[in-house]
Parts: C-alpha cells; structure tokens; sequence
C-alpha cells in the first residue's frame, strides 16, 4: 500500500520537473560554478550518473513502434545528415570563423553538434502532437551510432589540431549510452507493465541526476570560465544561432519533402535537441576543462528555445488549419 501511495507523488515531482525544467537547468549552471564548486571532487561520478539517467530514459521505448517509422526511412535519414554532417560542419566552420586562436572552444564546438540527438525531443514531439515513432526511431539510431559517428567527426575536424583520447570516448559512449539503452529497451520488451512503473518512479530521479551531472560539469569548468580570454556573449550568440539553425533545417527539409506536420514537428525537434548531458559527461571525463564551455552556454538556453521552438509550431498550426478553412470555404 505504501509503495502504491508514492507513485502518484513521483509522477507528480516529475510532471513539476518537466514545467519548470528551462528555469531550473540555469540555476543549476550558475549554482554549479559559484555555490556548488566543491562537487568539481566528484566529476568521477558522472559516468555512473549519466548510465542511470539513460537506462532510466529508454524504459516504455517500444522497438516495436520503430517499425512504423521504417516503413518511410527518408526522414530518418534527413535527420542523421543534419544531425552528424551538417551541423558539425557548421560548428567548425564557425569555431574556427570566430574563435581560432582557442582550439579548446572549437573542439567544444563541435563536441556540442555532433553529441546526439537528445531523448528530451521525444518528450516536446509529444506535448505538440508530432511523430513519436519517428522521433524514437532517430533518437535510438543515433544512439547506437554515437560511440562511432562522434569519435570519427571529431577526429576528421579536430584530431590533425588538438589530441583526442578517441578510443575513450567510443568507450565512454558505449557505457554511458548503448549499453544502457540496449538494457532499458530489453526490460521494456520483455516486461513492459513493470518496467512503465519503474520508469515513473524513477523519472524525477533521472532529471535530478541530469540537474546534478550539469552542475559537477560546472564546477570543473568554473575556474577556467573565469579566466578565459573567449568572449562569452559572442560564444552564447554563436551557439544560439547554430542551435537555431538546426531547428530551422529540421523545418525546412520537412517543407521541401511535403511530409505531412507529424513529422515536420517530430524532424524539428529532433535536428535542434542535443544530449547535452551527454555531452558534459564526455568533456568532464576526457577532455579538458575548457572544452566543456560551450556545452554549458548551450545547457543555459536549449530548454527555453525548445519551448519557444514550440509556441511557433501551434502558430504555425493554426496558421495552416485557417488557410485550410478558407480554402474549404
């Protein structure tokens, strides 16, 4: 009975957590690089921590409903070349357009845009009624493809100017991210009632791991964001528009193909999301401190810009459910 009685109270702390969630992380940032300095002794953690965290994401992920999105792969593939080509190119080309006399800020560049794609897209297709099937179908590609497509891009962009611990970080990649994902599905497969409670339990949890991973990776590179010589508006304003341009092209190849608005939204959310966490874990565990800048600057604002993201697509629904009418008329 009493275990009965808490489940209605972490869906509850969950539901509060995703609300608030775009206010929280910044805090969490800040706090991480003034009040919170001291958890930089426990940086060793965040491996384990970001394990947990996606073992607890990928619980109530069906393998089943990526069938439904194979049957029309295009979009996936669409999503990839923007995900793993595009945007990467673009990071470099910009790192090194604006910050080229400081290596450690472009390999930090790149590693935020060639991170995948992150699970908390499929949680903002949901609340604006995209495809879910499709964005889960990208989201487990990726994934599975992470610890190969992100070591072989950073040594194709970065590898010839700064050295990469390459084999680490595939290594990295495949416990912090396959591995648990593969045990997470496997669960859900296998016992799906079980694993759906579970998942509710642990949601809130899941976040607050994310909340403190953010914060250790603040602290390490608290030291180093007060004595860099990078200009940190030009880097926040460089990354914003980077971060906008993936939403933008998201949108756009989903105009050029006709697909229908599902997977408009579900390719949007998908091209412009980023695993942060992910990507703080990598560059607190294998790369220097200061290579972890941008991804802090993009933890700042990617949640804000996803919901603003969203207050434009139900613009541009009822935009297009009008014009529908009219024509109707």
């Amino acid at each position: 009975m009493c275990i009965k009685g808490r489940k209605p109270l972490f869906e509850k702390a969950n539901t509060t957590l995703e609300t608030y969630f775009p206010f929280i992380t910044p805090l969490f940032v800040l706090g991480g690089m003034t009040i919170f300095s001291f958890l930089h002794s426990y940086a060793f953690l965040v491996p384990w921590i970001f394990a947990c965290i996606t073992f607890s994401s990928s619980l109530g992920l069906k393998v089943k409903e990526i069938g439904h999105a194979i049957k029309n792969p295009l979009p996936i593939f669409i999503s990839l070349i923007i995900l793993q080509v595009i945007m990467p190119l673009l990071a470099f080309g910009g790192g090194h357009l604006f910050f080229a006399d400081d290596m450690y800020i472009v390999t930090g560049l790149v590693l935020a845009f060639v991170i995948p794609t992150g699970i908390v897209s499929l949680m903002w297709v949901s609340i604006y009624k995209g495809s879910s099937s499709t964005t889960l179908t990208i989201i487990l590609v990726n994934t599975m493809l992470a610890p190969f497509l992100v070591p072989l891009s950073l040594q194709l962009l970065i590898g010839t100017e700064v050295s990469l611990p390459i084999w680490e970080v595939m290594k990295g990649l495949i416990w912090m991210v396959v591995v648990p994902s593969i045990i997470g599905l496997a669960c859900t497969h296998f016992f799906t009632k079980p694993s759906g409670e579970i998942k509710k339990t642990l949601a809130p949890f899941a976040k607050c791991g994310l909340l403190l991973v953010i914060a250790i990776n603040c602290s390490v590179a608290a030291p180093f964001l007060k004595d860099t010589n990078v200009s940190l508006l030009k880097l926040f304003v460089t990354l914003l528009l980077l971060t906008v341009v993936g939403y933008v092209l998201g949108f756009t190849a989903a105009k050029i193909f006709k697909w229908d608005q599902t997977i408009g939204i579900s390719l949007t959310y998908s091209s412009g999301l980023r695993n942060n966490g992910v990507g703080s874990a990598l560059a607190v565990t294998y790369f220097p401190p200061q290579v972890s800048i941008p991804i802090i600057v993009v933890i700042l604002f990617q949640q804000v810009l996803a919901a603003a993201i969203g207050k434009i697509i139900v613009k541009s629904k009822d935009r297009e459910e009008k014009l529908k009418k009219i024509a109707g008329l």
